[in-house]
């Protein structure tokens, strides 16, 4: 398993995050084989047990994603609902004819993958989504392409080439006013990644990817969803809606004068709100705080927490933040904050590693009841914040 403090090993720590990160690419070479992850035999059961239809899974080759009608039939059944059921056979000719297979979101469906996603998430801060890519032949199933946010590619098995050109716009958007140019220049890497590599690319950067060593590639894509100046402004026009200027209508009728101080008094108070020194990180802690993370039942345990020591828990908010005043404790995660009284800082300083812990363990640590412990955490999961992983038999 990837953990925290294995991404930041392998990615460089403090100094990725002060001086890569979304400026420049970085390739770590693995110690080996990272299949912990995803397996061929694994994805070989997602493939036949899941109901999968583009674009969650998708083929592609030379740039272009190949009708699900060559690979797939359409199945309905009685009660109406419709999904594609891959055609092994099918499927198989179209890998060997060069294309590559694509499935969107995988950690949704397998659990070493959500643990890495999550891992990685505590890491940079920013949402997680994992792709996986599956090649056989040279031919390039996307082409000369750039991406809207930055990757963390971990080659799992064999190897793939990666040709990097850097960006021709910066930051280029989703939502933008202009394209980026294709590049017209050499490379500026060349890397061929094994099994075990990891490769940062930033957004925007144009790459080019093959499978042209000889042998069948598997690697996922750990796409990181960028924080904008735009995402950043429209928290703090959230931030202004208790001021009247910002709630009033816009007064298009009006002469112009009127025009004029009705944008005066908005940007008075935009410039006011802007003045705080700390706004940037308060902005970065409601985010934070807001993003629900990667919430779980508890089955069977659909009321409050039984006081059972061997019971297991984790919080499931990966950008939760804790912090301590005047003998309260705040826990803020999954869109609310939850203030316990101090004695409650050890069980929370543990779960905010994200390791699942037992109730027992808690307890013990800080020294509270089960009773208290089990009464603390039925909050959390009832606030969706944590949830039950390990339950007694």
């Amino acid at each position: 398993m990837i953990d925290a403090a294995s991404w930041a090993a392998r990615l460089g720590g403090e100094t990725f995050l002060a001086q890569t990160f979304t400026r420049s690419h970085h390739h770590s070479p693995g110690p080996g084989t990272v299949d912990a992850l995803l397996t061929w035999d694994d994805l070989n059961t997602l493939l036949a047990t899941q109901r999968l239809s583009p674009p969650r899974l998708r083929l592609a080759r030379g740039g272009e994603h190949i009708d699900v009608s060559k690979y797939a039939t359409t199945i309905t059944n009685r009660r109406g609902s419709t999904w594609h059921r891959l055609q092994p056979t099918a499927v198989h000719n179209q890998l060997a004819d060069g294309a590559s297979l694509v499935l969107d979101s995988i950690e949704e469906m397998h659990p070493p993958i959500a643990a890495a996603a999550e891992a990685l998430e505590r890491f940079v801060c920013t949402p997680v989504q994992v792709n996986a890519y599956a090649s056989w032949t040279a031919e390039e199933g996307f082409g000369t392409h750039w991406d809207d946010h930055a990757v963390v590619v971990v080659q799992v098995r064999g190897a793939k080439r990666w040709r990097l050109y850097g960006a021709t716009r910066q930051a280029p958007a989703w939502r933008d006013v202009e394209f980026p140019e294709e590049p017209q220049d050499e490379p500026v890497a060349e890397i061929v990644l094994h099994e075990g590599d990891i490769l940062y690319v930033p957004r925007g950067w144009w790459h080019a990817v093959t499978a042209d060593q000889g042998q069948p590639s598997l690697h996922l894509s750990f796409g990181l969803l960028p924080s904008t100046g735009a995402d950043f402004l429209g928290w703090v026009v959230d931030r202004l809606r208790g001021h009247l200027a910002v709630r009033q209508d816009a007064p298009r009728f009006a002469p112009i004068a009127d025009q004029a101080a009705y944008v005066e008094a908005l940007l008075k108070v935009l410039l006011t709100e802007f003045d705080r020194p700390d706004i940037l990180t308060q902005w970065a802690q409601s985010m934070d705080t807001i993003h629900p993370g990667y919430a779980g039942l508890s089955l069977p345990y659909v009321g409050a927490i039984p006081p059972e020591p061997r019971i297991t828990v984790r919080l499931t908010c990966p950008r939760a933040r804790l912090s301590l005043s005047e003998g309260t404790v705040t826990l803020a995660a999954a869109g609310a904050e939850h203030d316990f009284a101090a004695p409650a800082c050890p069980v929370l300083e543990l779960l905010v590693t994200g390791e699942p812990v037992t109730l027992g363990v808690l307890a013990e640590r800080s020294r509270l009841s089960v009773e208290a412990v089990a009464e603390l955490l039925s909050v959390l999961v009832n606030d969706q914040a944590a949830a039950i992983v390990g339950t007694i038999r």
